[in-house]
């Protein structure tokens, strides 16, 4: 018989071409994998134990037209007269004064903003009622920034509030207020869906309208030196890419938001590409 037909049988743990599966097997089971991470995804994130700190959207926002502003300051003894009965325009939860006297290209280089001194142009600071993640309820170490009830505005929840001042370092806008009688921090809550400054204004420059975001359009003030820390940052990396997807309180400017599945992915990827490039150049020196 001719042993041109008797090819010898591979040894039982010989490795070679044959027991490799084919580059075609290799991607459908990368394909495969990636799919079941994303699908396993929210079923691990519902049994995390991490603290992680996730609001809803406000319902509401003030927003403001500086053209009509003509900074008489009413809003800011309006805010404070209702909050904190007594008139504390330094207290106010919308910020008129720190911006009426300065403005671009000022003696002030230090300092940002429109203002009399040079454009005439008062701009109206207000809370942006961030959207996830929150930077000022992320770093507070008491969890007493929370969502109004009846209007879901970031609120300080004063039986918690120990007078720490985080918050006031992780607002990019600087409008969180410190109040030195009560030894507690303050911020607008949207007067329970009735603000008393659009109220009081008397050049209709103020409007309470449905909530949009705000955090990527209005340039921060400053740099947070405030974030969240241990437990409380493992968690928000769960969710955010560093650099990438944090609104202002994490990084300036608002961006995608990036979960552990993308990274994973990202990773996976490449790995799976490799995998059959390396396939196929052992088959082809197998053959040789």
């Amino acid at each position: 018989m001719d042993n041109r037909y008797n090819k010898p049988e591979p040894e039982e743990h010989s490795f070679g071409p044959d027991m490799l599966f084919s580059r075609r097997q290799i991607l459908k089971l990368g394909g495969i994998s990636i799919v079941a991470a994303s699908a396993l995804a929210p079923v691990l994130a519902r049994s995390a134990t991490k603290p992680l700190i996730i609001m809803e959207k406000a319902q509401g926002i003030v927003i403001a037209d500086p053209v009509l502003c003509v900074g008489c300051g009413r809003c800011e003894l309006a805010c404070t007269e209702f909050n904190d009965g007594k008139a504390a325009p330094r207290l106010s939860r919308i910020k008129i004064g720190r911006n009426a006297n300065f403005g671009p290209g000022s003696l002030l280089g230090w300092r940002e903003g429109q203002g009399l001194w040079r454009s005439g142009l008062i701009v109206q600071d207000l809370c942006k009622q961030c959207p996830h993640p929150v930077p000022c309820a992320n770093v507070c170490p008491e969890g007493a920034i929370v969502a109004a009830p009846s209007t879901g505005a970031r609120m300080v929840d004063a039986t918690r509030c120990t007078g720490c001042k985080v918050c006031l370092k992780a607002c990019p806008w600087e409008m969180i207020s410190f109040d030195p009688d009560t030894r507690k921090a303050t911020k607008c809550h949207l007067c329970n869906g009735k603000p008393k400054c659009v109220e009081a204004c008397p050049a209709e420059s103020l409007s309470y309208v449905s909530w949009r975001d705000l955090t990527g359009k209005i340039p921060p003030r400053v740099t947070p030196t405030a974030r969240p820390q241990g437990d409380r940052a493992a968690a928000c990396f769960e969710c955010h890419l560093p650099g990438k997807g944090a609104k202002p309180g994490f990084s300036s400017g608002a961006g995608s938001s990036y979960g552990w599945i993308d990274r994973l992915g990202a990773l996976f990827l490449p790995v799976v590409a490799l995998a059959a490039l390396a396939h196929g150049a052992v088959r082809a020196i197998g053959k040789k």
